[in-house]
């Protein structure tokens, strides 16, 4: 059995656990109901928690949501997280009722354009500390702090990661708020690898929240995962993770599942690295559902995808599917191909480039017209 010397984060309470300090990695998940649905949301909680997640959390996009958080609350003992999404004046609302905040630095610049982020972290970190609640900043690969990227290569999207990671956390310590742990996602677990060793070098005390984003359906999402945490866990970073899979609700136990397995195998040796995505190869990236999703039928297309490119398999292209707003236009702009999935039609891009919006039972024939486009090329 391997030694593995964990990283000497401090410890950061959330509800009945306590991530950092040497403390066992704790698994999370998220739910994928509609939050106003509050008899659905409940039961997915509930299918989590039982499954043994050590977090579960919740989008909030709206004071209709929060009212359903409140109801949500009352009817399950797990350790709730919520996620802020745009509206960071919400924290106000939700923090009585949740474990933990999170909020994403680059979502800090839709509301309020005249505040500076540092009087909106201030507000989240005092309404924190006031409720009880410990914070999660949660950098994300496609949906940086503008002001970071702008200052870096298009090319980079390790640096304004990282260096908008390590501001905020100079910010929170700079005004007394230390109950927070950081997460930094992408969809490539090489970057995920690389993104976290060098956050982990500069702050070794701060708990990190690990998590491979738009990893896709199983087993492909799973293994992208495994390769990304086999690299840090080994290394003795990470106190609590997420795998984020595309999978309909029934089945979202599966990632807790998933990422108790990857832990227990590191811990036991049984690893499967030193594996390196194969960057030869089809890579189809696909978000986890969530309650951003406007239209199920994201779900289903996504599996409609992996099934129509296996052509391409050995084509290195990257094809991106998305179930939101919030995330997808940003997070398909580094993909060759990118769907992202509204109500009712499907966005199709190639790059950085809108090549138009197509209704769900169309997209798949637009898809593959591009797709042989690339190929040919």
């Amino acid at each position: 059995m391997p030694e593995i010397k964990r990283n000497p984060t401090r410890g950061v309470k959330i509800g009945s656990i306590t991530i950092g300090d040497g403390n066992p990695i704790a698994v999370q998940s998220m739910t994928a109901t509609k939050t106003t649905d509050i008899d659905a949301t409940v039961a997915l909680v509930d299918l989590m928690h039982n499954a043994g997640a050590d977090v579960v959390r919740i989008a909030v996009d709206s004071k209709k949501d929060a009212a359903a958080l409140a109801e949500i609350r009352k009817q399950t003992t797990a350790n709730l997280s919520v996620d802020l999404q745009e509206n960071y004046r919400l924290a106000e609302i939700v923090a009585p009722h949740v474990d933990k905040i999170r909020y994403n630095p680059g979502h800090l610049y839709h509301h309020e354009t005249e505040k500076t982020w540092q009087e909106k972290v201030r507000f989240i970190a005092d309404i924190a500390k006031g409720n009880d609640c410990a914070v999660r900043v949660g950098v994300n690969c496609g949906s940086m702090d503008p002001a970071k990227k702008d200052l870096y290569d298009a090319e980079d999207s390790i640096s304004p990661m990282l260096q908008s990671a390590l501001e905020h956390c100079e910010f929170l310590d700079s005004i007394d708020f230390t109950r927070y742990c950081v997460s930094l996602k992408d969809s490539d677990p090489a970057k995920v690898v690389e993104v976290n060793t060098l956050f982990a070098a500069a702050r070794p005390d701060i708990p990190l929240h690990l998590g491979v984003t738009e990893a896709g359906m199983p087993p492909e999402g799973v293994i992208k995962t495994r390769i990304a945490f086999e690299q840090l866990v080994a290394k003795g970073i990470g106190d609590t993770v997420r795998v984020s899979l595309t999978l309909p609700n029934a089945r979202k136990g599966e990632e807790i599942e998933a990422g108790r397995s990857i832990i227990d195998d590191i811990y036991a040796g049984r690893v499967r690295s030193v594996v390196n995505f194969n960057p030869e190869a089809l890579n189809i990236i696909s978000c986890p559902s969530c309650s951003r999703v406007e239209n199920e039928a994201f779900v289903e297309l996504a599996q409609q995808v992996k099934e129509m490119t296996q052509y391409a398999k050995d084509h290195a292209i990257t094809i991106a599917v998305m179930g939101c707003r919030v995330n997808g236009p940003g997070e398909t702009d580094d993909a060759d191909l990118g769907l992202w999935c509204g109500p009712k039609v499907v966005n199709l891009k190639k790059g950085t480039e809108s090549l138009g919006a197509f209704p769900y039972d169309e997209i798949l024939p637009k898809l593959k017209s591009e797709l042989d486009k690339l190929i040919a090329q």
